[in-house]
């Protein structure tokens, strides 16, 4: 998300240093220089950019309540990449309803503030990517705007796959063996190796479900980032749940977070919840969740 308020400063600032340098430009030509009186003028030092604040882990796993894997962690992390390899072209023949809410937050944890957009999402055949926007009221935000990279996040990061083609680019390290709800699960830590310019990764924990060897949990963020001149990207955290469909793949189905986002201009607090509903395989009716029936304007916003 960027903050609006911080881009209003960038010009400003933008704006002052004109008048500064037509200023001293001015005095430079109109006034007469006195050998020994006249130094040089430099203008003070930019501030230093903050360093990006990239998404830490979450803050502690369940203690450990089962023994460790009886494979090796390798064969583990290679399973359930080759699972979720599976699973995106799976996902790539059903169609579904997603739901995308983000609010800012007052002093009180009041709602100031909201997007909101309803999309059925189709696949063609080909694994093409088609979104129809069916809802889309006009944005109440002030504090903040989306940016392209927020939109691309949704897509791609928020319901993280980590195939095998994925791997090489993280670095993944066995943490535990936990319940989570009525499963049982491997817990891993997940970081890119790199950060690539013009790349979008995450960086967290995923769970990792011990029977089918599938991730049915994320925690953590897309990094990286951006902070460039008097501009600020920045990314919350989130958890997205998934739930077993057929059987055997587990969708996501759920995306939550309530972070503070913190900019140089101050911290704003964000809610954002994502659905994803209605999940049906073409030309069979299979279901999660009830469908919303949201209102369709004449003109929809995209």
């Amino acid at each position: 998300m960027v903050d609006i308020q911080s881009q209003r400063a960038a010009i400003r600032r933008r704006r002052a240093a004109v008048i500064l340098f037509s200023i001293l430009f001015a005095l430079s030509v109109w006034l007469p220089l006195t050998a020994g009186a006249q130094g040089a003028m430099t203008l003070p030092p930019a501030s230093s950019k903050a360093p990006a604040q990239e998404g830490s882990p979450s803050a502690g796993v369940h203690d450990s309540a089962l023994g460790p894997p009886t494979i090796p962690i390798e064969e583990i992390i290679q399973k359930f990449a080759a699972q979720e390899a599976e699973f995106k072209t799976e996902r790539d023949n059903f169609t579904y309803t997603q739901t995308f809410t983000i609010q800012t937050l007052d002093t009180s944890g009041r709602p100031d503030g909201e997007y909101s957009m309803t999309s059925e999402i189709v696949f063609t055949p080909s694994g093409k990517r088609y979104e129809h926007v069916t809802y889309a009221p006009t944005p109440t935000l002030e504090r903040i705007t989306l940016s392209q990279q927020d939109l691309d996040d949704l897509e791609h990061v928020q319901p993280f796959v980590l195939t095998t083609t994925e791997l090489p680019k993280y670095n993944i390290k066995y943490l535990d063996h936990v319940h989570l709800d009525e499963l049982t699960a491997y817990v891993f830590e997940v970081a890119p190796k790199t950060l690539e310019k013009n790349q979008r990764y995450f960086q967290g924990r995923i769970w990792v479900e011990d029977k089918d060897l599938e991730i049915v949990k994320t925690d953590g963020k897309a990094v990286p980032d951006i902070r460039k001149g008097g501009q600020e990207n920045v990314f919350p955290r989130f958890e997205t749940f998934r739930e077993n469909v057929e059987g055997h793949f587990w969708f996501p189905t759920y995306t939550r977070s309530n972070d503070i986002l913190r900019f140089r201009s101050g911290d704003i607090p964000i809610r954002m919840v994502v659905k994803y509903e209605n999940y049906k395989r073409f030309g069979v009716t299979i279901k999660i969740g009830t469908p919303a029936k949201a209102p369709e304007p004449a003109q929809p916003n995209k």
